[in-house]
């Protein structure tokens, strides 16, 4: 046995020293609360006694209370466990665990299941490594579920480092790591097994290494169906997540099927209230129903919260307050097999979120492990900032850009081109053809059509590759923006209404050691270091990335036009070769569904 196997029998002996000695009293008390039991589905009056780190009980607890005690009245508000995200990236957020912790854990959040596929996609292992040990310094509990394979689609995009099954056992071993992240190698099931079979081989030796040690595995599954989503399932061992499912009729399959559906519900993408209504209008059990934020912006955590507010949003897909509540707390506990958090009951870690408003979903205190972390939507703990080392920065391998290595070239005096098609709020994109304009070989965009080029630069010194291709859907007006936030492999990806704009938006990135550019005129209008792998910063605060970020999307808005909704976000996804139709890599213009490289210029 363990020393924290041991410290933990130790503990809850004296738990029920506690309960059965008239002379011990409890830490503290929440008295007089609505208790919401996610077992049960039932709200009662309760009270909540801790001991420690430890829930002692749930019911009358008088007899419990000590001189010491410390008694909270929470009459009239409801108790409930604390929430669980059981998918996210703090990349996303681009700000540190500890940064996105402050925000978060005020409103009601104690659990994370962080995803280092972004950092993972840059710096490999190291970079995995290093997140992991900043997150062990924190009083909430983050786990991590790392990736089995980056790049996912060798040949059709570059990373900066590689991840196999081979690196599964350095990794899986740490205590912090809940298992494997999701799958996105096999999301395109078709084209992997007939052009990329080694991908399927190394994946199912690394999920049959992790499921024997009894780490989890999650899927990615978007759009899958019958045979292709029943190999997708078996390639994680059975028993898979999926956070891409984005219509009812996948979220009916993949219930049936016993998937774990993740309904998503961050800044960019949307999808909670098209999958519950296969439990609002079919009446599907949601037990296997999660909801998760996957990617959010520090403006929406600050001003709307973070699982709080996307349970609310489920309420008001006329889901039950309790029920949707289960979603984010005893449902992913018992998908990932916790056994200490989830739910409130005697011998449980002490994270609670006492409510104020149910339906409205607001928070009046969070507890860790039994510790008053946050009241009133502020923190009343202190957390010390965390300065990552040198070792994760510098991480742009790329030197600056000229016109010429940008221009889109072809013949004649018109051309007929393939566009990205964007969908906003989503990460799924379309694709369409154009004709636009031919100036002395030079494609020229239409800000008539919408239609821009949009490029994305190797930046990691081993290929130097230039993909590409444009771009339908982003409502640039002027200018340009640029950024080394481009899933999933993390090159430079910039577009813009004119080729000279788009240059100096590279090369002000390229300049910064990764982060935002936008351009108009020659001139920088915004921008944003992001020296942490060119995707998240130690130099700010989780408040002050939230002003940041909302003056460049005003400034997107105001300075260049630019009408979609988190623009940086979205444009981030435009090179994820895992999710349909069409996307742009350093390696050109990708037919997601074919997996293959095809020609912007027809």
């Amino acid at each position: 046995m363990d020393a924290i196997k041991i410290k933990k029998a130790i503990q809850h002996r004296k738990l029920i020293d506690v309960l059965l000695d008239s002379t011990l009293y409890a830490d503290l008390v929440l008295k007089g609360g609505y208790f919401i039991n996610v077992i049960t589905r039932e709200i009662y009056e309760a009270d909540v006694a801790v001991k420690g780190e430890y829930i002692l009980m749930v019911g009358d607890a008088s007899d419990l209370i000590g001189p010491k005690t410390t008694v909270e009245n929470v009459k009239g508000k409801f108790v409930s466990p604390g929430f669980i995200d059981s998918h996210m990236h703090f990349e996303s957020a681009m700000l540190t665990c500890t940064e996105f912790s402050k925000l978060s854990i005020p409103t009601g959040t104690t659990t994370l299941i962080g995803d280092p596929h972004e950092i993972g996609n840059v710096l490999g292992v190291q970079g995995m490594k290093a997140m992991i040990e900043e997150a062990k310094t924190l009083p909430n509990r983050i786990l991590f579920t790392v990736p089995c394979a980056v790049p996912d689609a060798p040949g059709l995009e570059t990373s900066g480092f590689d991840v196999s099954a081979k690196d599964m056992k350095d990794l899986l071993t740490d205590p912090y790591v809940q298992g494997i992240g999701e799958i996105q190698s096999f999301s395109n099931i078709k084209p992997v097994y007939e052009h990329a079979p080694e991908l399927i081989d190394d994946l199912v030796a690394a999920v049959a290494y992790a499921n024997s040690i009894g780490k989890t595995v999650e899927g990615n599954a978007p759009g899958l169906f019958g045979k292709e989503l029943a190999a997708h399932i078996i390639s994680g061992g059975t028993h898979v997540s999926c956070h891409e499912t984005t219509t009812k009729e996948e979220t009916v399959e993949k219930l049936r099927y016993g998937v774990s559906v993740f309904m998503r519900e961050g800044s960019s993408q949307r999808n909670m209230a098209e999958c519950i209504r296969a439990i609002t209008e079919d009446g599907l059990d949601s037990r296997r129903a999660i909801v998760v934020s996957d990617d959010m912006v520090p403006a929406d955590l600050l001003k709307y919260g973070h699982m709080n507010d996307i349970i609310r949003r489920t309420i008001a897909e006329g889901i039950d307050p309790v029920e949707a509540i289960q979603m984010a707390t005893i449902n992913p506990a018992t998908h990932f097999g916790f056994k200490d958090v989830g739910v409130i009951s005697p011998g449980k870690r002490a994270d609670i979120a006492v409510i104020s408003d149910l339906n409205e979903m607001k928070i009046d205190q969070v507890f860790l492990g039994g510790k008053k972390a946050a009241e009133k939507g502020e923190l009343t703990i202190e957390i010390a900032p965390y300065i990552y080392p040198e070792s994760v920065k510098k991480s742009i391998k790329r030197k600056p850009v000229k016109k010429e290595d940008l221009l889109i070239r072809a013949t004649g005096s018109r051309a007929r081109v393939r566009a990205i098609e964007a969908i906003p709020d989503q990460n799924l994109t379309g694709g369409k053809e154009y004709t636009l304009n031919v100036v002395e070989g030079i494609v020229q965009p239409c800000l008539k059509q919408d239609v821009l080029p949009v490029l994305v630069i190797e930046r990691h010194g081993r290929t130097g590759k230039i993909g590409k291709t444009f771009l339908n859907g982003f409502d640039l007006k002027s200018g340009a923006i640029a950024e080394s936030v481009a899933h999933d492999t993390h090159n430079i990806i910039v577009t813009g209404t004119n080729y000279e704009d788009m240059v100096t938006a590279v090369n002000r990135v390229i300049a910064m050691d990764g982060g935002i550019a936008m351009i108009k005129d020659s001139r920088v209008v915004g921008d944003l270091p992001l020296r942490i792998g060119g995707l998240m910063t130690d130099e700010f605060t989780g408040k002050e990335m939230s002003d940041k970020v909302e003056e460049l999307s005003r400034l997107a808005k105001d300075e260049l036009g630019c009408g979609i909704h988190v623009p940086f976000m979205h444009l981030s996804f435009w090179s994820l070769v895992t999710s349909p139709k069409w996307k742009i890599t350093d390696m050109g213009l990708i037919d997601v569904n074919k997996f293959e490289i095809i020609p912007t210029i027809l």
